[in-house]
């Protein structure tokens, strides 16, 4: 059977016009009428795309003496039965997907960095105006909500304009050919701007006890202790910005790329794990509001916040040996 009489058999097979099959291949119908008719031959670069698209092989095709593959026995079945089971469906995406998609987490991550800085500062204006008359400072409190709700919506805008990708980070992908490359070159190109911004972030939280031990230190007294406390939650604010905003856009690479926390395997665990992290941070957020409004105590109860980061990777390692106990 030559090729022509080939591509008619397993067009009509799959149940598809010619037209449906040119856009399919990305050539005209025109096209596809002189293939069947044996006036022209397709290049090599269609001839894959059918291999891929029919199911067979390329050998097929392209050899007149080659025959269709048996279909599997009865012995192949409940192989091929556990792999569909086991192999999750990949979801194509295309190259304007992943630009577009990268652009968008960009954005995310500033916005959702931003946000975090807010809650951190929101405790600042307290600090500040209970120097002042008790009038002023009963508005303390409306600053500190203002900060909150600034934030909050920071989440929900950024976080309903990510909507639409959350495909990425859930199902398994088939990237379109080259996305792999240009993902990986971006991501070198932005790994030492990464590894700058880690280190500054980290730097900026640990020198955040400074200002307040060296205003105690020169002139002790209720202006510079609150001066330093508000300086601690600027430096921290400003810290926690980078470490957040950097550690999204690279987490946007990891997506597209299938690796780190956004595996094939990871994403079995996916929503589970989704729901260990939310319920763990409500828990956090109602302890460090129930402790600052019951105790008043906005200089300390910040702690809670680096504290929660630091146990919250040692929580889902929990989470992950157990569920891999119990599978």
């Amino acid at each position: 059977m030559i090729l022509a009489d080939k591509i008619i058999e397993l067009r009509k097979k799959e149940g598809l016009s010619q037209e449906e099959l040119a856009d399919k291949l990305g050539v005209s119908r025109q096209s596809v009428s002189k293939w069947e008719m044996a006036q022209s031959t397709p290049d090599l670069n269609r001839i894959l795309k059918m291999s891929e698209l029919f199911g067979v092989s390329t050998d097929y095709l392209l050899k007149e003496d080659a025959e269709l593959p048996k279909p599997a026995s009865a012995e192949d079945m409940p192989f091929a039965a556990e792999q569909a089971e086991t192999v999750p469906p990949l979801t194509h995406v295309s190259l304007k997907e992943a630009n577009d998609f990268l652009h968008s987490n960009r954005r995310h991550a500033f916005l959702v960095a931003l946000g975090t800085a807010l809650c951190i500062v929101s405790v600042t204006p307290p600090l500040c105006l209970d120097l002042f008359s008790p009038a002023i400072a009963n508005l303390s409190t409306v600053f500190l909500f203002l900060f909150i709700a600034a934030a909050v919506g920071l989440f929900l805008f950024s976080g309903m304009s990510m909507k639409r990708f959350d495909y990425l980070s859930e199902n398994c992908i088939d990237t379109e050919y080259g996305i792999d490359g240009m993902v990986k070159e971006k991501k070198k190109r932005y790994q030492p701007r990464h590894t700058v911004m880690l280190i500054v972030g980290v730097m900026l939280c640990i020198l955040s006890v400074v200002p307040p031990i060296v205003c105690s230190s020169l002139v002790s007294s209720a202006f510079t202790d609150r001066l330093g406390a508000v300086l601690l939650f600027v430096l921290i604010a400003a810290g926690v910005f980078l470490l957040v905003d950097t550690g999204i856009t690279m987490s946007g690479f990891h997506i597209l790329l299938e690796e780190e926390n956004f595996s094939r395997e990871e994403k079995q665990s996916r929503t589970q794990m989704r729901l260990i992290s939310a319920v763990y941070w409500l828990i956090i957020t109602a302890l460090y509001l129930g402790y600052s409004f019951i105790k008043w105590d906005w200089e300390r109860s910040w702690i809670i916040w680096p504290v929660a980061g630091v146990c919250f990777p040692v929580v889902i390692l929990i989470a992950k040996a157990i569920r891999k106990k119990a599978a």
